[in-house]
């Protein structure tokens, strides 16, 4: 049987290394992989507002600052809000549902009539200085329309949308009006390949499909405008960049992927060829984006946002990209940034071929027509005569046809990833430029998740730090669209279900000049007294702020240290809390300014993440402990206590209980008094108030006699059915040392089963000492007299019990003692308990404490006494003490 089990758990963690392997096929950078700072939930956003209405799918935005509106295209509607507060009752609606007979022909062609067969407005942006214009899918068969700005209405009938909108909400899409010309990327028709189009006004142009395809299961994720002839000296043409990912077409030794990253590029200017490349781009070309780590072999092949800054000239422009692992079980984004003039020489470099169309693609090594195939028109080629892309030569334009593919790839600046992260998925980013008060230009970046949280990250040095995240959604949803409104100080983020809008930065969150150096946020500052907006203040020469680094200048600032003080009795055990409220930060103790040494169980103290653990108090150990935030290597004072341990602390003189402040009558109070369970008298140590009269500390002394009734009794009927599936030989009787026996761990099983009456043992078992990184753990701890001999999740495992033959009722409880006569005195249990007694589960460096939260108090009333006493008193003595014959309820 040892045998047998020995293989089974050998074969379990072989099944276990298995899985690991097969989620996981990489290692973990770890100077990349970046922790925000501060974690914020919903509850405590700042400045939140939500906008949410019958629609849903709120996947499309356009941001008008002039008018200072927020168009939002939804699932069968379209709505104008105040971009200043989008949670104003003035929306403006446009209600844009797909016919009757247009979701009943959806059906038919085999679709979704719970997410597919409706009109999901896919595209919404502005025509002209006085109409916007707006796609939907229309149950698969798109539309178009043009919306009047003004009174925010449809101003036209409908016109045919198949050229210009896709026909899936899901499909990738993207599209650009530019001087009232469209352009637009997608797969159309459901049947259809993937293309590049001008769909008005005339020519229309689209990619080419025959005898190469230009693009090969193309899925696109943006586009953008950079108008390179501001400015040129040779002429050149304004182009459109499309980014999207698509199926592999080279053959390398390098990489073997499926899919790859791409960047095209089409002149604004082209009218296409005059006979070869009709009504077809002659300035197509395109080429990889790469996003990898080789020295870790990480290639992010899929492409999922992008997001253009321009800069002072066209070169200048920057392009960030989110990029995910073509694995679909792993979760991970890596965030890569490219430069226009590396994605130019790209352009500028040699060309693949496919000679034959059943093999892979390869760098051409040939001639190369002149003018250079899939250039704009310039000065010089208007100086020979060639003024549009219709003049081109055949040669050339044959040329294009058979080589739309360049063999340089782009590869991201400073040769990395900016961003790494193993457990996120980033669907949506959105890019600011700002100056800090060091006069350097800082990139800020906004960045949606796939489960509702959004980041907020500066580039420093060629690395992001993340500033903080912030939970948008309790329910997890992706984040479908992500805008930025420097005007009106905002992000506005679009989900599933509504439209939330944030503060660019909350800089109050930060209270204290530590805490905002440290969050090296470009958009706060500390003035002397507080974190306040550097866009807001007036004087931003007295302001202190650190981006590079996140340590320096506050030196002269004053940090204010809590002071508290505990009581605590020789053995006990006593929690020094210290939350910190920063992810990156290390708590640091001092004791008596010196650092305390060593946090195994030998030493006296046990350090977690939120607070220090002094195990079994010795006399020794008084003093005054301080808790450091050390970050950025900088040691921050966050909290001192001033520890005194004592002997012993005088338990409070018995008092009779005050029966008027009783409702209940006489012969009722002493019947619940004789069913009440023995338990601690805790009544005596609530902090007086007025709250707390005679009267309403009753009643809290019996909602816990009630409550805790409750549990003894489900407890009560656990153990009777445990006793009667082992099936005991006397029927109504349990058993402990019966069940023990049948107990997993046995090797074998008990013919006889023995009923001690003089003594019994109860044994928990704790989740504890040894635990994995999935929180799985080991131990053994016994409780005599209350006390865990080393602290974990407790376990009931059967032990010994007797049952008593005759049914006698349990003792009756202890006189109520009435509150303390001083009403301003607060008591503290001698060791650091709270009177109010909720439970905490604390998890230090492994370990798992059942522990109790403590209240802070500067001195200890002599009518306060130990909970530990009252719990000695029913246990009796710690360690070396059996339970009684009878063991009580209210022990268990």
């Amino acid at each position: 049987m040892h045998g047998a089990r020995s293989s089974a758990v050998q074969l379990l963690l072989l099944s276990c290394w298995c899985a690991a392997a097969a989620g996981y096929p990489f290692k973990t950078p770890q100077d990349l992989d970046v922790t925000p700072r501060v974690t914020v939930l919903s509850s405590g956003l700042q400045g939140c507002r939500r906008f949410h209405s019958s629609a849903v799918n709120y996947s499309s935005m356009l941001l008008e600052a002039d008018s200072e509106r927020l168009y939002v295209g939804a699932r069968g509607a379209a709505f104008a809000l105040n971009a200043s507060d989008i949670s104003a009752s003035s929306a403006l609606t446009i209600e844009w549902e797909a016919s009757h007979e247009e979701k009943s022909r959806c059906l038919l062609k085999g679709k979704d009539n719970k997410t597919e067969c409706f009109n999901h407005i896919r595209f919404l942006q502005r025509f002209n200085s006085t109409h916007l214009y707006m796609c939907g899918t229309n149950a698969f068969s798109p539309l178009c329309a043009y919306v009047d700005e003004e009174r925010f209405v449809i101003s036209s009938q409908p016109e045919e949308g198949k050229d210009k909108c896709p026909y899936s909400p899901t499909t990738g899409y993207t599209a650009l009006i530019i001087d009232q010309q469209m352009y637009s990327a997608s797969q159309y028709d459901f049947r259809s390949f993937p293309d590049i189009r001008r769909n008005s006004p005339s020519p229309t142009l689209k990619t080419e499909d025959a005898p190469t395809r230009w693009l090969n299961e193309a899925d696109f994720v943006g586009s953008a405008l950079v108008r390179e002839s501001f400015g040129s000296d040779g002429g050149d043409d304004d182009k459109i960049y499309f980014f999207f990912t698509e199926k592999s077409q080279e053959q390398t030794t390098t990489y073997s992927h499926s899919r790859v990253a791409r960047v095209a590029r089409v002149c604004k200017g082209d009218r296409g060829g005059l006979l070869t490349l009709q009504k077809r781009w002659t300035s197509f070309l395109k080429t990889r984006l790469t996003c990898s780590l080789p020295e870790y072999d990480f290639h992010f092949n899929m492409l999922r946002s992008v997001f253009v800054t321009p800069g002072d000239t066209p070169q200048d422009t920057r392009f960030y990209g989110i990029f995910g692992l073509e694995w679909k079980n792993v979760k991970a984004s890596a965030v890569c940034r490219f430069s226009l003039s590396e994605v130019q020489e790209a352009f500028q470099g040699p060309y693949m071929e496919n000679q034959d169309s059943g093999s892979k693609w390869k760098e051409y090594t040939g001639k190369i027509p002149n003018p250079r195939p899939g250039t704009c028109i310039t000065d010089a080629l208007r100086a020979r005569g060639i003024n549009v892309s219709t003049s081109l030569p055949d040669d050339v334009l044959d040329f294009v046809r058979r080589h739309p593919l360049m063999s340089r790839q782009v590869q991201p600046s400073d040769g990395r990833p900016l961003l790494f992260r193993r457990t996120t998925d980033y669907t949506r980013m959105a890019v600011r430029v700002f100056e800090g008060l060091d006069g350097q230009m800082y990139h800020i970046l906004y960045m949606g998740t796939d489960d509702g949280w959004l980041h907020k990250a500066v580039e420093v040095n060629g690395k992001l730090h993340i500033i903080e995240e912030l939970q948008l959604f309790e329910d997890p949803q992706p984040v479908n669209s992500l805008l930025i409104s420097e005007k009106q100080m905002s992000v506005y983020v679009g989900s599933p279900t509504a439209v939330v809008q944030l503060p660019l930065s909350s800089c109050r969150r930060y209270t204290s000049c530590y805490d905002c150096i440290f969050s090296r946020d470009p958009d706060c500052g500390w003035d002397g007294a507080e974190c306040v907006d550097v866009m807001t203040h007036s004087n931003r020469s007295t302001l202190i702020q650190d981006i590079q680094h996140g340590s320096m200048g506050c030196k002269q600032a004053q940090n204010g240290v809590a002071q508290r003080s505990r009581s605590v009795r020789v053995g006990d055990d006593a929690l020094l809390q210290c939350e910190l409220s920063s992810n990156l930060a290390t708590p640091v103790w001092t004791r008596e300014g010196s650092e305390v040494q060593g946090y195994d169980l030998n030493s006296g103290f046990r350090r977690g993440t939120d607070g220090l653990l002094i195990i079994e108090a010795r006399q020794d150990q008084s003093g005054t402990y301080t808790c450091h935030s050390l970050e950025n290597n900088v040691r921050v004072a966050i909290v001192s206590y001033n520890v005194t341990v004592r002997l012993d602390l005088p338990p409070p003189p018995p008092v009779e209980p005050d029966r008027d402040s009783f409702a209940t009558p006489p012969v009722a109070t002493e019947r619940a008094a004789s069913e009440r369970p023995t338990l601690p008298v805790v009544a005596n140590v609530l902090p007086s108030s007025k709250l707390l009269s005679p009267r309403s500390t009753e009643v809290v002394y019996l909602s816990l006699i009630t409550i805790l009734g409750g549990l003894c009794v489900v407890l009560t009927v656990v153990l009777v059915y445990v006793g009667f599936c082992l099936r005991v030989g006397q029927r109504g009787k349990y058993s402990l040392r019966a069940a023990a026996a049948a107990y997993p761990t046995s090797k074998r099983p008990s013919k006889t089963r023995k009923q001690h009456r003089g003594s019994a043992h109860m044994e928990l078992q704790t989740i504890s000492s040894h635990c994995n990184g999935n929180g799985l753990c080991n131990g053994v701890a016994k409780m005599h007299n209350g006390g865990l001999e080393d602290g974990g999740l407790l376990q009931i495992v059967p032990g010994e019990a007797y049952t008593s033959p005759s049914r006698e009722p349990p003792p009756p409880a202890p006189p109520l003692p009435p509150t303390p006569q001083t009403p301003s005195q607060e008591c503290d249990f001698p060791s650091g308990l709270s009177a109010t007694l909720p439970s905490v589960l604390r998890r230090m460096h492994g370990n798992s404490y059942v522990l109790l939260r403590q209240s802070d108090s500067e001195n200890t009333s002599p009518l306060c006494h130990s909970f530990s006493e009252e719990l000695n008193k029913i246990l009796e003595k710690r360690k070396h003490t059996l339970l009684l014959p009878r063991p009580d309820e209210s022990s268990v």
